[in-house]
């Protein structure tokens, strides 16, 4: 859900940026990297906003196992996760984490929609890959700009996904108090006893596992976007 809301919402923003500059009598690709990065921050934070609550029933229930056999919430399924914490908890609280849920999507959509924007209209003017960057259908560009984003991307991102994780699967006492009581707490207590380099724990299997979804995901979205309307996605 996330994936498609963020990916469309750039799409469209891009194409409504280079519908302007040819109104303006400007080259339609004359759009600067902090208007991509921009665009990218934008479709990534309401991207993520929906799709809050799916995510937090996949790392509860991923993480139910984890805990001591009196703590566990023995979800049956997403469906039964998302309407129990909804009803237990109180509906707002399936947004919880939400902060660093969203600022994560939208560092993390930020350098992979813009960045991939940027590197690949850098290597199509290059001709390092051809004509355009058309050397067997654009694939090898397409490969190498969303590669690079994704490692931009997980270094801003990796912070977060720590955060992120540690706030939703945080346990609560029978008096309903958290571990933590935001994400600047999480910060805080978290550098404070493991180290700023805790922020980047995990940081190449959390890359192993991005790049190849944004190398395939980015690549499909370019490519049928263009055999569909004529039009590039990124």
């Amino acid at each position: 859900m996330y994936g498609s809301f963020r990916i469309g919402i750039y799409a469209y923003l891009l194409e409504q940026t280079q519908l302007q500059n040819v109104a303006k009598g400007k080259n339609k690709n004359d759009i600067s990297f902090g208007q991509k990065l921009a665009m990218g921050c934008c479709s990534g934070g309401i991207g993520s906003f929906i799709g809050t609550p799916s995510e937090l029933a996949l790392v509860r229930m991923s993480g139910d196992n984890k805990l001591p056999p009196a703590e566990r919430r023995n979800y049956s399924n997403v469906i039964d996760c998302i309407a129990r914490i909804g009803k237990e908890e109180g509906i707002t609280k399936l947004w919880r984490g939400a902060t660093p849920t969203v600022l994560r999507a939208t560092l993390l959509s930020s350098a992979q929609l813009g960045v991939t924007s940027e590197i690949k209209g850098y290597l199509s003017k290059s001709g390092w890959f051809g004509p355009n960057g058309a050397y067997f259908y654009g694939f090898p560009m397409m490969f190498c700009s969303t590669l690079c984003s994704s490692f931009v991307a997980n270094i801003v991102a990796n912070p977060f996904d720590v955060m992120k994780s540690r706030l939703q699967s945080m346990p609560v006492d029978a008096s309903g108090k958290a571990m933590y009581s935001s994400m600047g707490d999480c910060f805080v207590k978290s550098v404070k006893s493991e180290g700023v380099f805790v922020l980047w724990r995990g940081f190449f299997p959390a890359f192993v596992k991005l790049a190849p979804y944004t190398v395939i995901s980015l690549t499909l979205a370019d490519k049928l976007t263009r055999a569909v309307t004529g039009k590039d996605a990124l």
